[in-house]
């Protein structure tokens, strides 16, 4: 919690009641004061009460206002330190160079992987691995950029020989989510879990007996209610990349753990299979000439 949470405040903004909306926007508008205020100094700038600020900060998941202060202060001091020197929350102008472009993307990138490691709970990883690892089947969906994130880890999963299955059409993951049964696994991905396909294909799944994973944003939307274990992921916006084309990163950041650990549940099958595929494409690489026959060409 103490790491991300003025991410988090800005990604749930939307999400709040005014009252708490508007306690948001006082401690958006400068983290470093909001941290040396009292509740009460806080709650009079947000025009609202101090039950209201608590009511906020246990929304939040913190027991009372001290403790997200010491967190707010805890992440303005890490910024302070880490001195960035592109400030991740401006605006992309049109002839900005590509240099400061590259510097704004990269720091909005950095900053949203190192918030959703924050907010990944291992211990809800370990058992999403552990029932890949035994699993009969797994489904993944998600669509958009979402897709190209569940995508990516099916081609991951495949290669360690987990029956894996990513679909890109949303009858044919509800249908295949229909044949899930006990000991099974379905993952679904959405930035804001308000996708309706994915919210139904993950109920789907649920009907059946699998064990149903939510990767998204919003630890409390409807994607994370339908599901057994919800890994949540952190995403900073810039512009031109609103917030669900820069989710991609971050979803991948929760995927390969997943992934990582899977391979070392199967460390033998997984050592295995990386050396069977290696072979299989290995006429396919091209390899470095000897170094006297690239001498020789070039003498010509």
């Amino acid at each position: 919690m103490q790491q991300g949470v003025i991410g988090r405040i800005r990604m749930e903004f939307s999400t709040l009641p005014d009252a708490l909306q508007r306690v948001a926007e006082q401690i958006l508008d400068d983290p470093g004061e909001a941290a040396q205020a009292s509740i009460v100094d806080l709650a009079e700038r947000a025009g609202t009460s101090t039950a209201t600020v608590t009511r906020f900060c246990r929304v939040l998941g913190f027991r009372g206002y001290a403790a997200l202060r010491v967190a707010i202060a805890t992440e303005s001091g890490r910024a302070a330190q880490a001195r960035w020197e592109t400030d991740i929350d401006r605006e992309i102008e049109p002839g900005d160079p590509l240099d400061t472009v590259l510097g704004v993307i990269a720091s909005a990138d950095v900053r949203a992987i190192q918030e959703t490691a924050a907010r990944l709970d291992v211990e809800n990883v370990k058992r999403v691995a552990e029932a890949i690892a035994v699993a009969k089947r797994v489904e993944l969906f998600g669509l958009g950029s979402s897709g190209t994130a569940a995508r990516e880890m099916a081609f991951r999963l495949e290669r360690i020989r987990v029956p894996c299955w990513h679909r890109e059409d949303a009858h044919k993951a509800l249908t295949n989510a229909a044949l899930l049964g006990p000991g099974d696994v379905a993952i679904g991905l959405s930035h804001s879990g308000r996708t309706r396909e994915v919210i139904e294909v993950l109920a789907e799944a649920a009907d059946q007996g699998a064990l149903t994973v939510a990767v998204t944003s919003f630890e409390k939307s409807p994607l994370a209610e339908a599901a057994d274990v919800v890994l949540t992921t952190a995403v900073h916006e810039t512009t031109f990349r609103l917030a669900a084309l820069s989710a991609l990163h971050s979803q991948l950041v929760a995927l390969d753990l997943i992934y990582v650990a899977v391979a070392q549940l199967t460390y033998e099958r997984t050592t295995e299979a990386f050396e069977v595929t290696a072979r299989a494409v290995q006429a396919h690489r091209l390899h470095d000439e000897p170094t006297s026959h690239r001498a020789k060409r070039k003498s010509r």
